[in-house]
């Protein structure tokens, strides 16, 4: 019969257990933060999708199993609100990855004088109150004597569009508030961009390559792991829109529900209904979307997304 020995463990110098010591005191106020405003709410709201929990309690509080599921598959509302959120994402999400990634290839170009005072003018907005902002986009999109449409009209276009009352042009009035913001991605994009060694763009341009070519063989490989997260948030952010529909609109979705997104439905069943149990199920209706959505991102990563310290 063998016997296998275990090789034994050494034990950790002092230096080690002190650092790991102040690892954790550093950790802590997060993993406090995390177990008090994310894990805790998250476990209580998927037990509330199994009881009848209302803020207005006005029958006894008890165990409803499945109801409030099978409320959500056939609620039309909820699967309304969902169509609004993908096609809204299907114009936003390209233009939020793209436009910052090309400010930044511009900002980032050795022939663009004061490149620096360009970096900051781009990123000044992303400070500025979100609030405050999309009101400043309300006045500047109004039909009347928005300054957008005063300059369309000055170049010939005498009926120019009701950008934020108009379903037609909501979406895009919607994008041109989000594009005021980009200035966070083009920093993380151009972050990106100067971590790439100039040594490959001076041995693509030995091998005969142009502009066109250090793009794409050296600059977007290189840059695919900030494409890809830059791509994950988006998803994120855009799937969880929310903000600028309830300033603009108190949460009512107008024009003709074209703006009554997921999550202000969520917001709406929690706080104007008063459900907590179906809100609940409808919030992680939206996790469960938003996981697989992402999920399926991870899982294309490895055929475009290049990580240098990988063989």
């Amino acid at each position: 019969m063998t016997v296998i020995t275990l090789p034994r463990r050494r034990p950790r110098s002092r230096l080690a257990r002190t650092e790991a010591k102040w690892g954790l005191i550093f950790i802590a106020p997060w993993m406090v933060g995390f177990l008090a405003f994310t894990l805790l709410p998250m476990t209580a709201t998927f037990i509330f999708t199994f009881t009848n929990i209302a803020l207005d309690q006005k029958v006894p509080l008890s165990f409803v199993g499945l109801s409030n599921y099978q409320t959500l598959v056939s609620d039309s509302d909820a699967w309304g609100s969902l169509g609004v959120t993908l096609r809204f994402a299907i114009l936003a999400l390209p233009i939020n990855v793209l436009l910052p990634f090309g400010l930044a290839l511009l900002l980032n170009s050795r022939h663009l004088k004061g490149s620096g005072l360009f970096r900051v003018l781009f990123f000044m907005p992303y400070v500025v109150p979100f609030v405050a902002g999309v009101l400043i986009w309300e006045t500047m999109l109004n039909p009347a004597d928005g300054w957008i449409n005063e300059f369309l009209r000055v170049i010939g276009i005498a009926h120019p569009p009701d950008w934020l009352r108009d379903t037609t042009w909501v979406y895009p009035g919607l994008v041109f508030i989000g594009v005021w913001g980009i200035g966070g991605g083009t920093i993380v994009y151009l972050a990106g961009l100067k971590g790439i060694p100039t040594e490959y763009y001076d041995a693509a341009r030995i091998d005969g390559a142009g502009y066109a070519g250090q793009l794409r063989h050296v600059t977007l490989p290189l840059l695919s792991p900030v494409i890809f997260y830059t791509l994950v948030l988006g998803v994120v952010e855009v799937l969880q829109y929310f903000l600028v529909p309830l300033v603009l609109n108190q949460g009512t979705g107008e024009p003709g529900g074209s703006t009554l997104f997921l999550n202000l439905y969520i917001y709406k069943n929690f706080f104007t209904y008063q459900n907590i149990a179906y809100g609940s199920t409808m919030a992680w209706f939206l996790f469960v979307i938003t996981l697989a959505i992402t999920l399926a991102l991870f899982g294309t990563a490895r055929r475009w997304v290049y990580y240098a310290g990988e063989r």
